[in-house]
């Protein structure tokens, strides 16, 4: 993929003011999902650093979702949810975590064997709380975290210091 493929990805990305509260700005990427050639340049440099180390995608709710599904089957491997508690019919396993305005949980069923190579994918890393508990989550249940990678890094807020490295593909 070509720096001018990435760039044109990063500019279908829509900067929303004041949503969802005054103050923030807002990374709506449903511009980019739309955009099937910009949705495949991304796709691709989420999977290159980790291309042939992972058996399945785990995509953290509910944007992660989306990236995590279509990068699953460019890659060929399967995808498990990472869920918001009370979404799972047979939850395994669930970790809380801190947000800036209290605490959530996530939780993940345990549909893998033990050992399996997973990449983690989420849409942003913002704080590093989500990511940091998904990663605890697969552990917990016996699988081994070859990476995890986002689409965006928002830079300034201190993500990497909780969840450790991160394949970013932008950063804002």
């Amino acid at each position: 993929m070509s720096s001018a493929a990435l760039a044109r990805a990063e500019s279908l990305i829509a900067t929303i003011p004041d949503f969802p509260e005054p103050g923030i700005l807002f990374r709506d990427i449903s511009p980019l999902l739309a955009d099937a050639v910009a949705l495949r340049t991304v796709v691709d440099a989420v999977i290159e650093p980790f291309a042939d180390e992972f058996d399945v995608v785990a995509g953290v709710e509910a944007r992660g979702f989306l990236l995590a599904g279509a990068v699953a089957i460019a890659a060929g491997v399967g995808m498990v949810p990472i869920r918001k508690a009370g979404k799972l019919p047979r939850p395994a396993a669930s970790v809380a975590y801190a947000l800036e305005y209290g605490t959530a949980v996530i939780e993940m069923a345990d549909d893998l064997p033990r050992g399996t190579r997973v990449l983690l994918v989420d849409d942003i890393l913002a704080t590093g709380g989500t990511l940091r508990a998904g990663q605890q989550l697969l552990t917990e249940l016996g699988h081994v975290v070859v990476g995890t990678a986002v689409l965006m890094e928002l830079d300034g807020l201190g993500g990497r210091d909780v969840c450790g490295p991160v394949h970013t593909v932008f950063r804002v």
